[in-house]
């Protein structure tokens, strides 16, 4: 049914369907696009019982997603197939999906992962969350599977070139698609991700934590998160300090390969932190946050940070410069002895590190969901 059918009294009375099929909650890239698909049903949801414009909205989900995607509001169809099966995962994204699609007679597909099936003449939004497949096919070709890297290259391109709608999440990854895929000009809308308040946190846990006086940092073992970049920083700080603060540093489980001698001493590492609030607690209860990425479709642990009322030192590549704004000092993340003197200084400069806080609390506000629901609203409804 066209969706032009459904207006009752002007508005659209339609049945979105959102393909959650290969979303499993883990680690790395997959935990983001995960929540963000999460948080997105939710808010939408929410936003719909308010305007009614959406008739229904069906996730196409599995067991290993239903406690978090079966919300009030949505109607969960769960998809008998493996997520965990690559050739089924495949098979899906190529045909699969299209069946469901079609026996639930739905008037626009939401695929929050950027895939949609070959040959699908429906309407779709898909949401592109970054390129970096392309960045490492061009900068680390050994890192990944160059058959998968492949694939996942052609299947992006394929899918922004035919989809009706095509959503992402920053100017930077907009820029880069249009550059990338020529055609892809004109159908390009940029929403940015929306930031989560805050859950509640032990007050007295991140006390105790601000007691022990240490800086922090966020990263991963890809080389796009620079692991590397930061421990050179911190060497570099750590040289040239008497008494140079510790450092936390959230996705890697050790220094020691990193070659920086003897301050791997005051480097603690967490490969993982699984509770949410346990992660926030050690952010909050740093003296300064480091995020130096080499590229980033978006960028949420500086907005984070902001929020718990951390300065920070950021990377000033890609997206993060339009996340940031003017709330946090930006700094070429390959260059350790400028990065180590902005520690030093925002160490040292209370005036400076009150004047971040007080623009990182205005800063994320920018990125609240109620803004950013009604852009996927007019998007999703027209």
């Amino acid at each position: 049914m066209v969706v032009a059918e459904k207006r009752i009294k002007g508005l659209i009375r339609m049945r979105l369907i959102v393909d959650c099929f290969k979303l499993v909650k883990g680690q790395g890239k997959s935990i983001g696009i995960y929540n963000l698909t999460k948080n997105l049903i939710t808010n939408l949801t929410q936003e719909n019982e308010k305007t009614k414009q959406i008739e229904e909205i069906v996730v196409l989900g599995t067991e290993k997603n239903r406690e978090d995607f079966e919300i009030p509001g949505v109607t969960f169809t769960k998809v008998l197939h493996d997520p965990a099966d690559k050739i089924q995962c495949v098979l899906w994204e190529l045909f699969w999906v299209k069946k469901y699609v079609k026996k639930y007679n739905g008037d626009r597909v939401l695929f929050p992962r950027g895939y949609a099936p070959l040959f699908y003449g429906g309407k779709d939004t898909i949401i592109i969350h970054d390129l970096i497949p392309f960045y490492y096919h061009e900068n680390y070709p050994g890192v990944f599977n160059p058959i998968e890297n492949f694939y996942i290259m052609s299947r992006l391109k394929s899918s922004i070139k035919h989809a009706d709608q095509v959503i992402t999440i920053s100017e930077y990854s907009k820029s880069e698609i249009e550059r990338r895929i020529p055609s892809a000009k004109g159908k390009v809308r940029v929403i940015y991700n929306g930031l989560n308040g805050l859950p509640s946190l032990r007050e007295d846990k991140i006390a105790e934590e601000k007691k022990k006086a240490y800086l922090c940092a966020m990263t991963s073992r890809l080389p796009h998160k620079n692991a590397k970049g930061i421990l050179e920083a911190y060497k570099a700080y750590w040289s040239k300090t008497e008494k140079p603060l510790p450092i936390k540093i959230i996705g890697i489980e050790s220094a020691d390969q990193f070659g920086i001698g003897e301050a791997a001493k005051d480097v603690i590492c967490y490969p993982y932190i699984k509770d949410d609030k346990e992660l926030l607690e050690i952010i909050a209860g740093s003296r300064v946050f480091l995020f130096l990425s080499l590229i980033e479709g978006f960028g949420f642990p500086p907005l984070e940070a902001m929020q718990l009322g951390v300065p920070v030192i950021c990377s000033d590549r890609t997206s993060l410069p339009e996340v940031i704004a003017d709330a946090a000092v930006a700094v070429d993340p390959e260059k350790p002895e400028i990065i180590a003197d902005e520690i030093i200084r925002l160490l040292t400069d209370k005036e400076l590190c009150e004047m971040l806080i007080r623009k990182g609390r205005e800063n994320y506000k920018r990125f609240d969901w109620d803004g950013i629901i009604r852009q996927y609203m007019e998007e999703l409804t027209r």
